[in-house]
């Protein structure tokens, strides 16, 4: 049976982007110093593509397609708007690809969408917009899909890419591959973003965002390649250990109906025993490396809720000792509420609430894992109105049909 013209296009563009959106940016913005134009001539590329491609054919290299047509739109857009020296551009664009066998900051990094990380992890752009800079940049993410991950509202974070992107503009940043010697000083970002590419992933349990299904699975083939580029780094393989622990368990978050299901009532049987074996490898290595870090505790958080899932006796103080390192290195919100939890495993619910009561309210009105953890808190110490209130709040702010359904359940059963 002949396959449609359409669907056909349809499918070679979303191979394209998945594969290259990240090189064609790098690629467009290298020669422009100018993200957000990059990105409007790549979107316009592919929108011609889906008209063209069903009527001429899906071409041999749809990528170098693709980067034709957008540079030709670039192009077009200075001469329409004359705020750049045309002929010194044209020459710009015209010139060879980044990553020739001559350009020794290429061959530092060996993979377009990791360099292109290290691009915005620049010193000069704003700190709290690099990671989401690269989610944008390297993985085509809107505002929308990723706010959570930073806890921001999605308007917000827009107007921080935004002001992220015109300074790179009207600063004249360098938009440059960095040197491999400038590479340690910019890699706690690089691994940030990787990391909040992971958990943009994760938190799809319904697995109904095709957008964000391919995900987790990036974000760890990013960090291998990192382990591999900077093996002297313990975090990024203590970054490795903490991604391929969570992934050894992604089959078990769904029920066989397919609602969700949390960490202490997942069948172990349905566990990736191999990937759990490479955590624990990427972890003792780590450790080898004596530089502790917040993604090696992290992993190592991760490792002893598997152990203890498995059968085996790990204390409830070390999990609070772990989670009181963590905090001390990085004290994040996420890293405070699960310290709550894990001193309510400890001391008793009433502990653990007022672990979560320390925390500044503002801080956590509008973060869902906070309510879900106080409802549950609350549930078993004996305070059911004040439970089914939490739990409502934690539905209220989940995006994920199948994590309502659950807490509704579970504010049922109390």
């Amino acid at each position: 049976m002949t396959q449609d013209p359409a669907q056909c296009a349809h499918a070679a563009a979303e191979r394209a982007a998945r594969r290259s959106y990240g090189r064609l940016v790098a690629i467009l913005s290298a020669r422009t110093r100018d993200i957000a134009a990059s990105e409007d001539a790549l979107a316009d590329a592919f929108a011609r593509a889906l008209e063209r491609w069903p009527v001429d054919g899906v071409p041999m290299q749809p990528e170098a397609w693709l980067l034709q047509v957008a540079r030709r739109r670039t192009l077009d857009a200075w001469r329409h708007e004359r705020v750049r020296d045309e002929a010194a551009q044209t020459l710009l664009l015209l010139a060879d690809e980044i990553g020739d066998a001559g350009n020794e900051s290429a061959e530092a990094v060996p993979d377009e969408r990791l360099r292109l990380l290290f691009v915005c992890a620049h010193p000069a752009i704003d700190a709290a917009a690099r990671a989401p800079l690269m989610l944008q940049t390297v993985l085509g993410l809107d505002a929308v899909r990723m706010a959570g991950a930073f806890l921001s509202a999605p308007a917000t974070l827009g107007q921080r890419l935004v002001r992220a992107k015109a300074r790179i503009r009207a600063a004249g940043i360098p938009f440059e591959f960095p040197r491999a010697v400038d590479l340690a000083g910019r890699l706690q970002d690089v691994l940030d973003g990787i990391y909040a590419a992971y958990g943009t992933g994760w938190d799809d349990v319904d697995g109904a965002d095709a957008a964000q299904r391919g995900l987790t699975a990036e974000a760890i083939e990013l960090c291998r390649i990192l382990c591999g580029l900077m093996p002297a780094q313990a975090e990024p393989l203590g970054l490795l250990a903490l991604m391929l622990f969570c992934e050894s368990r992604a089959l078990a978050r769904r029920s066989s109906e397919g609602g969700y299901v949390p960490l202490d009532e997942q069948e172990v049987a349905r566990w990736d025993p191999s990937l759990r074996e490479q955590a624990e490898q990427a972890l003792q290595h780590a450790a080898s490396l004596d530089a502790l870090g917040p993604f090696q505790i992290e992993a190592a958080i991760q490792s002893a809720h598997c152990a203890r899932r498995l059968g085996a006796q790990v204390p409830a103080g070390a999990l609070v000792a772990l989670y009181d390192g963590l905090v001390a290195l990085r004290p994040s919100i996420g890293a405070r509420v699960s310290r709550a939890c894990a001193v309510a495993e400890a001391d008793g619910p009433a502990a653990g609430l007022r672990a979560l009561d320390a925390i500044p309210g503002g801080e956590v009105a509008s973060y869902q894992a906070f309510w879900a953890a106080r409802a549950h808190l609350l549930g078993r110490d004996g305070q059911a109105c004040a439970a089914r209130q939490a739990y409502a709040r934690a539905a209220g702010l989940s995006t994920s049909p199948a994590v309502r359904a659950w807490l509704a359940a579970a504010s049922d059963r109390l």
